[in-house]
């Protein structure tokens, strides 16, 4: 076998162009394993460690930190698989949201969305048959209600929310400029023009809250490349 490469926290810091404070935040969280010390009590890093810090440098931009902390913790412990499929996850979420959104896109594109409404479809609906249509939790929904992006009627006989396709579709919307990170107030405004059927910004927001899936993906695919050399740098994994 070979000699073990050390590295310097500094020499990792410049070519991962972070800073060495960086290092230490991700090792006090635990999703470093520690480094052995020198006798002086400089850390001495291993190219193992090196893939634990370009894996989650690259992975973070496509699946979050939560889930970069989540997926790095579990190798540690050498649960391969299950921070596969948390990975995998994610990338099934982020396929549902382009799906939502090439259909919003479509939407927006085909037709007024007042003859959309009057063209009938599903009628009067709870707030829960909505959620299982377009796949929002209730309370998201009522949250959306509640900052003012949806107006939902309420029932005389009951009290309870009635909601339409039209309110289906605005929830898709919502849901696709969410993704997006768009703030409230953006989708507010476009919630605004949509009800005077000013449909023309919203689909410019709507297609570039896809082109932001996109970039998303591509930044996914960049992270499961260096997730798989993390699995071979720890021996988790081999090329075969």
């Amino acid at each position: 076998m070979g000699q073990i490469r050390i590295w310097k926290p500094l020499q990792i810091a410049k070519s991962l162009q972070i800073s060495t404070s960086a290092l230490r935040h991700y090792e006090s969280w635990g999703i470093v394993p520690p480094p052995e010390r020198s006798p002086s009590g400089y850390r001495l890093y291993t190219d193992e460690h090196y893939a634990y810090f370009a894996c989650i440098r690259a992975m973070y931009p496509g699946y979050g930190m939560d889930t970069v902390r989540q997926a790095m913790s579990l190798i540690i412990q050498k649960r391969m698989h299950e921070a596969m499929w948390l990975i995998n996850k994610c990338q099934a979420a982020l396929h549902e949201d382009k799906v939502i959104a090439e259909r919003t896109i479509e939407l927006l594109e085909k037709e007024d969305l007042s003859v959309a409404d009057r063209r009938g479809g599903r009628g009067k609906m709870t707030i829960r048959e909505a959620s299982e249509l377009t796949g929002v939790p209730s309370t998201a929904i009522r949250h959306w209600e509640k900052e003012g992006l949806l107006e939902i009627p309420r029932s005389e006989d009951n009290g309870y929310r009635c909601m339409t396709g039209m309110h289906v579709r605005q929830i898709s919307i919502i849901r696709t400029l969410r993704a997006a990170n768009h703030p409230l107030d953006v989708i507010r405004e476009v919630m605004v023009q949509l009800n005077h059927n000013h449909i023309g910004n919203a689909l410019r927001i709507a297609r570039e809250a896809s082109d932001y899936l996109d970039h998303r993906l591509r930044n996914q695919v960049k992270g499961a490349h260096y997730f798989y050399r993390l699995c071979l740098a720890t021996g988790l994994m081999d090329e075969g």
